[in-house]
């Protein structure tokens, strides 16, 4: 194909609130086109809406992640644990 090039390494240093989902529950029936996302470790939820699960996709044993400009994503458990160690 071409000559390898190598590409540079960078390391991560965001601070972000994240927490692991245990459940998520769909309240379609409702009418509201929102879900739950629940979280054992901190015993909480949060209503999320259904534009978030189409772009995001989360799954239970994956990140609820929140970053300082008030961004939410979702990061899988392997890609999330390798990268970031709690406060």
């Amino acid at each position: 194909m071409g000559t390898s090039v190598e590409i540079p390494r960078y390391t991560c240093n965001k601070k972000v609130r994240a927490a692991k989902i245990t459940k998520i529950e769909n309240h379609e029936s409702d009418g509201t086109h929102s879900n739950t996302l629940y979280f054992g470790e901190i015993s909480g939820s949060k209503l999320i809406s259904d534009a978030y699960m189409k772009k995001h996709e989360p799954h239970v044993g994956g990140y609820y992640v929140l970053y300082k400009d008030g961004y939410e994503s979702f990061s899988p458990a392997d890609a999330f644990e390798d990268g970031y160690t709690k406060d």
